[in-house]
């Protein structure tokens, strides 16, 4: 299923399956005065934002000429690129998939099929060393047979797996087709559902109707370029006929369309994102009936069970005597949603202030939730028997994280898995009530004998305690060249992974990685989220200053040596960071940012954005934007550590804007800039393995040369 709305994240150290991607001392010790708070009329780089205009796109070609020649010539480049291309292409790879109706579907890519085969096998076939797939699309036949340059974005099917709504992109940016096929035949279905180009959403509600939405034309997009009108279309109508469900206003976020299977009951929602974390939810039926549900806003739907709607909850909730808490999971009964006074709601998981709920997924015997503690994850079954619900933890191992796959809401499969710094991703297989059996493991890329990982915590400007691990040789001869890396935003945690890249590149050569566990993240839930927005942003600064000041203190690294690394939410961390505290770092690298702050609401989708940074047009949320935001705030005659800026043409979430014009301004100021700027990928920087290879051995070569990694 696309996501109608998306957080502009893209992170490193999250394993394939997650879908669905700053300074050293206390910020208020800064005096700012005489800030430049640039008029968006003085901007002289304003004319960077014609993304694909001919003379931003010279300029690009000039950057990456550049780039290019001064870390491609590096000797340390191509063994990097190819290492990293060996492993994105490995055949050994576990192939990750979701599972329903016993049927696991994976999207592969590898050197004979660098844009990818959509394929399939049974669950027990799965479950053996040498699955025998089926495919059901080769994407670069249907690229080359049709002279398009399509990227594939995702499925949505039938309940009974005839048809697929399939979603290709042309750029790999958000906006997609999206195009009915037809499983059996292994064919697009002549007159069947599609959509053109955009950024769209669609689902079945039966074999022969999907609700949709899309770019209708002038006036039914929303400020944050998503649409706001849903319809509900049947087969052999015309798509002008189609009924309109639901529709939303400018100032929302998006509406959306979701599914949900219980066995072979299909639940159809409807969702009006009314801002970027709170929704109203609607149930929809293929004759079009819909019933807005008496649900908080702070609710989000994560499956159907038992004829139970689960939800996590975003905010306190209070039904009758009772008060659910934020970051619980809750069920509620879908028939007693008919009579909103006799709710019937009862509590399956309840965190404390050091936990939390990374994921949950249901299958049709049990539902299964990534439970997180103190940031290291487990698995916990929930079972609903005699009108009761039980719970068991999975037999997993211990200090790493957990994530879960897929599970098959009309079978008793879910396959989940288990990772560390250090330890390869391992596939579980769960069937019923049996015990997680190993199924397939990743072989290790690196050595990791002579290495350990270690958490610790740093106290943060205001006293907070902020977790970091950090994973190193288990010998150092002194400070050593050490990559930071942060996100802190949209309450996305940054969990335990394991990295071929970071393995081989960078620990094995003597290096040290750390992962900064900083407040704005989901780490701890929602609380930990809402402890940085709007006017406490800078707290997420703050938190990551106190790890990087924290790894200095310790003897690990100096500033010199102290390189930080983030992308998108984390770029804006990265770039911040740079900006406030110039001397506390030895090289930046910023992927696929946020930097302009007080223009961002005008670019991409940025707009969607302003429930986690505040919009600039309010005075009072202008005034602490500009106390931080980068382009806002970086000066000339200041020493900034070099920076490494990478991002995509395609992008059309937070677009290549931020990173070109940031980027232009400090060359001009006379800093040591890199610019590198791919044309595919969207939000990803990367639309096949051998951009991704190139993206990240431009990065890993940067990194090497500017921190003195032998």
């Amino acid at each position: 299923m696309v996501e109608g709305a998306t957080a502009p994240h893209s992170y490193q150290g999250k394993n394939i399956m997650r879908n669905r991607l700053a300074g050293l001392i206390a910020f208020a010790a800064i005096a700012f005065t005489g800030v430049f708070a640039m008029a968006e009329d003085a901007d002289p780089y304003i004319w960077l934002e014609d993304i694909h205009g001919a003379k931003p796109l010279a300029w690009v070609a000039e950057q990456n000429a550049r780039t290019r020649s001064v870390l491609q010539a590096d000797p340390r480049y191509q063994p990097a690129h190819d290492a990293i291309l060996k492993v994105l292409d490995a055949t050994d790879r576990i192939p990750y998939g979701t599972v329903n109706h016993g049927q696991v579907f994976n999207f592969w890519q590898d050197a004979a099929n660098p844009k990818g085969i959509w394929r399939t096998t049974t669950a027990a076939d799965y479950a053996t060393p040498d699955p025998h797939w089926q495919t059901i699309l080769d994407v670069d036949k249907l690229a080359k047979d049709e002279k398009e340059n399509w990227i594939w974005k995702g499925a949505s099917c039938t309940p009974d797996l005839k048809r697929c709504l399939l979603f290709l992109s042309r750029d790999g940016g958000d906006a997609h087709v999206i195009r009915e096929f037809d499983m059996a035949t292994k064919s697009f279905v002549k007159d069947g559902f599609e959509l053109p180009h955009a950024k769209s959403d669609a689902n079945y509600l039966d074999d022969d109707t999907i609700a949709f939405d899309t770019d209708f034309g002038p006036g039914t997009l929303t400020k944050s370029s998503y649409p706001r009108i849903v319809k509900l279309w049947h087969r052999g109508e015309k798509i002008a006929d189609a009924k309109t469900l639901l529709e939303g206003t400018v100032d929302d976020i998006s509406v959306q369309t979701q599914v949900a299977q219980d066995g072979d009951t299909t639940y159809g929602f409807l969702l009006r994102g009314v801002n970027f974390f709170e929704s109203e939810y609607y149930s929809v039926d293929p004759s079009g009936e819909t019933h807005k549900l008496p649900l908080p806003l702070g609710v989000t739907l994560q499956g159907v069970h038992a004829g139970r709607l689960l939800f996590t909850l975003r905010k306190d909730w209070t039904v009758g005597a009772k008060t659910f808490a934020k970051g619980s999971l809750v069920a509620v009964t879908a028939t007693s949603l008919a009579t909103p006074d006799k709710l019937d709601v009862v509590a399956l998981y309840t965190p404390d202030a050091r936990s939390s709920i990374d994921g949950v997924a249901t299958a049709r015997d049990a539902v299964y939730a990534s439970v997180y503690e103190n940031v290291t994850g487990r698995i916990l079954a929930f079972h609903f028997k005699d009108g009761a619900w039980t719970s068991t933890k999975l037999d997993l191992p211990a200090n790493g994280s957990t994530a879960i796959v897929g599970a098959d809401d009309c079978g008793p499969d879910a396959f989940v898995t288990y990772e560390s710094y250090l330890q390869p991703p391992t596939l579980y297989r769960v069937a019923g009530d049996a015990a997680p059996a190993a199924i397939k493991s990743l072989p290790a890329r690196f050595d990791a004998s002579g290495l350990v990982t270690e958490q610790f915590e740093a106290k943060s400007a205001d006293g907070t305690m902020i977790p970091y691990f950090v994973t190193r040789p288990k010998v150092l001869n002194g400070p050593a060249p050490t990559v930071l890396y942060g996100y802190g935003g949209f309450e996305i945690s940054l969990t335990p992974g394991y990295s071929a890249n970071f393995g081989k590149l960078w620990l094995t050569q003597g290096g040290i990685y750390v992962v900064a566990n900083i407040r704005g993240g989901g780490e701890f839930g929602p609380a930990w989220h809402e402890a940085a927005l709007f006017a406490n942003r800078i707290k997420a600064y703050d938190d990551f200053a106190a790890v990087a000041q924290d790894l200095v203190k310790r003897g690990l690294t100096t500033t010199k040596q102290l390189g930080i690394v983030g992308g998108s939410n984390g770029g804006l961390l990265v770039s911040a960071s740079m900006v406030l505290h110039p001397d506390l770092f030895g090289a930046v690298v910023c992927q696929v940012p946020l930097i302009d702050m007080i223009r961002y609401t005008q670019i991409g989708a940025g707009q969607s954005w302003a429930d986690e940074y505040g919009d600039p047009k309010d005075p009072k949320a202008r005034a602490w934007i500009l106390k931080y935001s980068p382009y806002q705030n970086v000066k000339k005659g200041v020493k900034y550590p070099p920076i490494l800026f990478t991002t995509a043409t395609s992008d059309d979430r937070v677009t290549p804007v931020h990173a070109r014009k940031m980027a232009a301004r400090m060359e001009s100021f006379g800093d040591d800039v890199l610019f590198f700027e791919n044309t595919d990928g969207g939000h990803s920087a990367g639309a096949n393995h051998a951009q991704a290879a190139e993206m990240w051995a431009l990065t890993f070569t940067y990194l090497a040369q500017r921190l003195g990694l032998k």
